[in-house]
């Protein structure tokens, strides 16, 4: 999705708003076992939450806007295991077709997904903009995710991710913390 595309994002900067639409989102899930938990939002960075929580980093999947630098920039979200790292310069960039690559700003994820950084999920995204899902999420049994704000999450089987507008599981988009 390239930064000038005609997507209104104008309903997007409302927390109870964009919490709504994931809510309504998951809701509509068909795959069995979705639900929305609150969270304090000191504690939605991955680390904190898992503590806090009880939840293991190997289940927890982050949602990463990415951008890649082209007039326009193009867009992305990828998401990935917390135990792994977005391998951006190779993978992203040439699914992006560009030079370069990045990881968005916390300006441009919030203007363009309306969601702030640490709650950023693949549920409730602007129509058009792609959907990378690792290929090791789906392994898992289950996953948190954002929630859209840093006030909940998303729990449920990866497959949950499938049922998504725009969605491609992509093999290695991630690589093994500390692998380059």
């Amino acid at each position: 999705m390239s930064h000038d595309d005609t997507t209104d994002t104008t309903d997007m900067t409302d927390t109870a708003d964009i919490e709504q639409r994931v809510r309504s989102a998951a809701a509509a899930s068909r795959t069995a076992g979705v639900e929305v938990i609150e969270c304090d939002p000191d504690l939605a960075d991955t680390a904190a939450f898992c503590e806090a929580y009880g939840y293991s980093p190997e289940d927890s999947a982050n949602a990463i806007v990415v951008i890649g630098k082209s007039d326009p920039p193009t867009y992305a979200v990828c998401v990935v295991l917390a135990t792994t790292r977005l391998d951006v310069n190779r993978v992203v960039r040439k699914r992006l077709g560009t030079k370069k690559a990045s990881f968005a700003g916390a300006g441009d994820t919030e203007a363009l997904t309306g969601m702030t950084v640490g709650g950023v999920t693949p549920f409730g995204l602007p129509p058009g903009l792609p959907l990378w899902i690792d290929a090791a999420v789906m392994h898992r049994e289950r996953i948190v995710v954002g929630g859209g704000s840093r006030s909940c999450k998303v729990v449920g089987p990866p497959q949950m991710l499938l049922e998504l507008p725009d969605v491609e599981v992509v093999d290695s988009l991630a690589t093994p913390a500390g692998v380059q």
